[in-house]
C-alpha cells in the first residue's frame, strides 16, 4: 500500500479461473509475454438462475509467461494474482479505445485438464 495525500492507494487483484486458450509466448523489446483470457463464474445468479461468466484479460511477463506456456493449456484451473491497469489505445480511424487488463504478478496452477484425464 502506497500513502497518497493522506489516503491509503491499493491495486491487488485475485482471481481463480480457466484459461480461455493455449496460451503463446511472444518476444518484445521489453521481454517475453504472453496474454492469456480468463473464464471467471460470478458467485451468484443472474434472473434467470444462471451463473453468469466473466472473461478478464490478463498480461504475463517474464518468468511467469514461460512457465504459464510450459505448465498450462485451454480449460486449466489457475489462479492470479497481480494489479489492474488501463491502456488507452488509438484505432486507424484516430478513434480510442480502453483496455481494462490485470498485470499478473503471480500465477498458481491449480489443475490441468492433462492432469484430470490421467486420473
Amino acid at each position: 500500500m502506497i500513502a497518497k495525500g493522506g489516503k491509503i492507494v491499493l491495486n491487488q487483484a485475485v482471481l481463480v479461473g480457466r484459461i480461455v486458450r493455449d496460451p503463446e509466448l511472444k518476444d518484445t523489446e521489453k521481454g517475453k509475454v504472453t496474454n492469456i483470457t480468463l473464464a471467471v463464474p460470478r458467485s451468484f445468479k443472474n434472473t434467470n438462475g444462471e451463473y453468469d461468466t466473466d472473461f478478464i484479460s490478463c498480461v504475463l511477463w517474464k518468468g511467469v509467461a514461460e512457465s504459464t506456456v510450459e505448465y498450462c493449456k485451454k480449460g486449466d484451473l489457475v489462479g492470479v494474482k497481480g494489479r489492474i491497469q488501463t491502456r488507452d489505445v488509438e484505432l486507424d480511424d484516430e478513434t480510442h479505445k480502453k483496455y481494462v487488463e490485470v498485470i499478473a504478478e503471480k500465477v498458481t496452477f491449480l489443475s490441468s485438464k492433462r492432469q484430470e484425464e490421467a486420473e
